[in-house]
């Protein structure tokens, strides 16, 4: 699939990625817009953070394969990036950058532009040298809807978690540095913490992350209406992208 014109390939990744929620009609049908691209972090080379053998790249997966069941139950055309242990950096078509993390990095930002969703979620695991911190932690882009969906998601995932924290504002992360749509990180968890771990790595505590998830999605919608029935490529809905840093990571 690698060697198909740029262009062709985009539109297979459509094809296989997308689930059309809207019913037949006998009228030609227009592309249907994707809600929801969810951003499936790492893959391939690229395993993320680790805890002895567990990855991040394989959690992240796993829960973004529920979440996606969860989301296309409940209605919402949605994208992954990823659905297999793949790394995107493989497929770069936007940035000839030498950095196989640049290109990865590159990948999922453009395929963002390209599929035009109207909102991503980017979906990681967090670690820290200190075994006792905890919970999930959502960063957000300098604008209100990415604000207000992190807020939501932050509040879906501490009940669940049973913490208190706050989301934070994303600063340098490469993939809220665009204008494309409302984008959001979720760090479901740190992979030090056994608590957390437990949570990240078993199957019915999966798909209660990949609910919190969806129910803060649907509290987005219902709230603000920002789900369009038929999208445009060049509306620029939202604010400016962000041109900071953050606890000193380097960008996601």
């Amino acid at each position: 699939m690698r060697y198909l014109p740029f262009f062709f390939r985009v539109a297979v990744l459509l094809f296989l990625f997308v689930v059309v929620s809207f019913p037949a009609r006998t009228e030609a049908i227009p592309l249907t817009p994707i809600h929801i691209l969810i951003d499936v972090g790492h893959g391939g080379i690229d395993s993320g953070t680790s805890y002895g053998d567990l990855y991040e790249k394989d959690i992240n997966l796993q829960i973004a394969k529920r979440l996606y069941e969860q989301l296309t139950k409940a209605g919402y055309s949605v994208a992954l990036n990823r659905y297999e242990d793949i790394a995107l950096s493989d497929d770069n078509r936007w940035l000839g950058n030498r950095s196989r993390h640049i290109r990865d990095l590159a990948q999922r930002k453009n395929l963002a532009k390209e599929m035009v969703p109207q909102m991503m979620l980017s979906l990681h695991v967090n670690w820290s040298k200190d075994a006792r911190r905890r919970g999930p932690v959502v960063l957000y882009q300098s604008n209100e809807q990415s604000y207000m969906l992190a807020d939501l998601l932050q509040s879906s995932l501490n009940r669940l978690a049973n913490t208190n924290d706050k989301p934070v504002k994303g600063k340098t992360y490469y993939v809220l540095r665009h204008q494309y749509c409302p984008s959001v990180i979720v760090e479901m968890g740190f992979i030090s913490n056994a608590s957390d771990r437990h949570m990240l790595t078993h199957p019915q505590s999966q798909e209660k992350i990949a609910q919190a998830i969806s129910d803060a999605v649907s509290e987005y919608v219902t709230l603000t209406g920002n789900l369009k029935m038929e999208a445009s490529t060049e509306e620029s809905w939202w604010q400016e992208p962000l041109i900071e840093q953050i606890n000193g990571r380097i960008v996601e």
